[in-house]
This record gives C-alpha cells, structure tokens and sequence, in this order.
C-alpha cells in the first residue's frame, strides 16, 4: 500500500479500492492498514469523489522502519529486546539472561537495515534501482552453503 502510494506521489490522492485493484489486496485488509498510516502521521485523506490517501511527505523521506513501526509496534525479535523499554521490561530475567545480548544485537541489526531502505527505495522498479542485481541460482547459493555436499558424502 505503501509503495502504491509513492508512486503515485504528487498526483493527488488515489483510493483504497484503486490500491486494493493494483496490489491484489482487499480493500477490508487496506482499511485496517491505513488507520494505524494515518495515526502516525505517514498518509493522509482526503474525501469526496476524487478523494482518497496520500503520502504526507516524500517518499525518500520515510524509513521502513517507521511504517513497520507504525503497522506493528516496536520492533523486537524477542520481547526482551523490544526497543520499547515497556515492553523489555516484562522479561523477569532481563538481569542476568544469558541470550539478551544476541536478541539486543539481532535487533538492532534489523532496525539498521530497515531504516537504511526508504519508501523510494521499493516504489522504484526493479529493473532500474540502483542496487538491483540478478538472484542468484540456486546451485549456486547450495555450494556457498553449510549444506553443500563435501568429498566425504
């Protein structure tokens, strides 16, 4: 939804039944979705006939992480390490949890990574990004892997 919208950016607003038909979603799912956009102040509305959502500034201006944020909360691979101290704070066993620091460091890797990408970033095709490069075949990504069989098997 949120790509839809930025790339429509600048256009005026589009409805959610036009996203739902260009993205394969239905429209109940993208109603859900866009209340918790609109609470974080990352798409408005606007209503009539030619009303409908829009980003509230630019696309290269939000970070995937705040829309994540925004969708689903604080970002934590383990409830002890959620970026919201409420929420870490329900381990009993923050003190002295030998795993923390693993989940803490997880963490963090995914909130850099996820705010390293803004809404540009996806609403750009494919083909043309910057970073694009071809996947890699499969034999490929067996043989760099742990699983890949050796001389002995």
């Amino acid at each position: 939804m949120m790509v839809e919208l930025a790339r429509h950016h600048g256009s005026g607003p589009i409805s959610l039944t036009e996203m739902a038909d260009h993205e394969s979603l239905p429209r109940p799912y993208l109603e859900q979705l866009v209340v918790s956009l609109r609470e974080a102040g990352l798409v408005t509305s606007t209503r009539g006939a030619h009303g409908g959502y829009e980003l509230t500034r630019e696309a290269s201006d939000i970070r995937m992480g705040e829309v994540l944020r925004a969708l689903e909360g604080p970002i934590a691979p383990m409830v002890c390490a959620s970026e919201d101290p409420a929420h870490a704070g329900i381990c009993e066993r923050m003190g002295f949890c030998n795993v923390n620091h693993l989940w803490t460091t997880v963490r963090n890797a995914i909130i850099t990574a996820l705010d390293s990408i803004t809404l540009a970033d996806l609403a750009t095709p494919r083909a043309q990004h910057p970073y694009h490069s071809a996947p890699m075949p499969i034999e490929a990504l067996v043989a760099t892997s742990h699983l890949a069989p050796t001389k002995d098997s």
